[in-house]
């Protein structure tokens, strides 16, 4: 099946989480027999911030890790989506795309275009600026891709797409594995972006505070983070160490002893069942992971045993002695992290629940019994309603 997706960049993951999980979702699809092209805009955000802040080499670092990716570049105006998307049957659109690009592809479908196509959504905003979603038009669209129950219950409930289907995020395991094997060099590590005061106060209670209060030896690396945030790190005594390549990040596990998770808070109070990538990465890596307050209401771990959450700072605190000063108790919750993970929750996974949908909703080139995992998952979708019909 030859598959095209639209996404903000393949090429950067400079403040894009999404790169991390297409990049092993495009691995799974190769391994899968099948030919997955990206298609990304010339001048896409991610990529010019990290040019500005890494230079242009770091746009290859990445390659050497996964196989060789057809990624096609292009300006929106000039792009010519007939020779784009010949001979494909399946086309995914990001949900971080233009909305002109949005409207043309469903336009196509609508006008009798073979194939099959879905918007995939991996953030929040429709349910923090739902006002930003006027400017789509899913009229023309086969379904919707939601990376959350909650998340696909809004499109199901509005009647976006002829259906809705909850895909999970996942860890790339041929990628996220275990190396641990070097010693350690520090206490704690945290990887993530400072990003909109949308954890600030999360971060210093759950971060900041302990490492602080604790002596810990802690370095914190990513992007976004201003003068008032690195502030905030030295006085806590952690060392910023700025941009990842994600690429990097499993060995960056591997050098600490534990690594904390510490949700945006639009997906601890609006997006409950959630937990972004980060997470599933983590566990991949084997490293005991604790978390600030997060709900797992779709049952996706086995919380207090792959990883802990804590109530406050205070019990962070008492977890974070409790993981370093055990042995036992940081091999056991890294052990049961990272079989969650390979059981349930790889991009094998993921591409496999993919080709169920697509069988579902009619997309030629998938074979009845292809695969690329033993594992059998039945994503959730919700039933065809009477006003997608009229909608499409």
């Amino acid at each position: 099946m030859k598959v095209a997706v639209f996404c903000h960049s393949m090429l950067s993951d400079w403040n894009h989480g999404n790169a991390h999980f297409l990049r092993g979702i495009g691995r799974e699809l190769l391994r899968a027999g099948h030919q997955p092209r990206f298609f990304e805009p010339i001048d896409a955000w991610s990529v010019e911030n990290l040019v500005a802040d890494a230079g242009p080499a770091a746009l290859d670092g990445w390659r050497p890790h996964y196989p060789e990716f057809a990624i096609s570049r292009y300006r929106l105006s000039e792009l010519d989506l007939d020779a784009a998307l010949e001979g494909v049957q399946l086309v995914l659109m990001h949900e971080w795309n233009s909305p002109d690009l949005v409207r043309r592809l469903g336009a196509l479908r609508a006008r009798g275009a073979r194939f099959r196509l879905l918007f995939h959504d991996t953030h929040h905003r429709l349910l923090t600026a739902p006002e930003e979603f006027t400017r789509f038009d899913f009229s023309g669209y086969d379904g919707v891709l939601a990376f959350g129950e909650v998340l696909r219950e809004r499109y199901a409930a509005r009647g976006w797409g002829r259906r809705a289907y909850t895909w999970h995020e996942a860890a790339d395991v041929e990628l996220f594995r275990s190396r641990r094997d070097r010693g350690h060099t520090g206490d704690l590590v945290w990887i993530g972006n400072w990003g909109d005061e949308e954890r600030t106060r999360e971060l210093q209670e759950y971060l900041l505070d302990p490492v602080r209060e604790l002596s810990l030896a802690c370095h914190v690396h990513g992007v976004r983070y201003p003068e008032s945030a690195r502030a905030a790190l030295r006085s806590a005594g952690a060392l910023y160490r700025g941009w990842l390549p994600n690429y990097r990040v499993p060995e960056v596990f591997g050098g600490f002893r534990v690594t904390v998770h510490v949700p945006r808070r639009p997906y601890a109070e609006a997006l409950p069942g959630i937990p972004t990538i980060r997470p599933f990465e983590a566990l991949a890596c084997g490293i005991p992971l604790l978390s600030a307050p997060w709900s797992d209401s779709e049952g996706l771990f086995r919380v207090g045993q792959d990883f802990l959450v804590a109530r406050d700072g205070a019990e962070m605190r008492r977890m974070l002695r409790a993981v370093l000063s055990d042995a036992e108790l940081a091999g056991w919750l890294a052990r049961s992290g990272q079989e969650t993970i390979r059981r349930r929750h790889t991009c094998a996974h993921r591409v496999q629940e993919l080709l169920e949908i697509c069988r579902e909703i009619g997309a030629d080139g998938v074979e009845p019994g292809s695969d690329c995992s033993s594992a059998r998952t039945t994503p959730r979708v919700s039933p065809e309603p009477s006003v997608c019909e009229e909608t499409a």
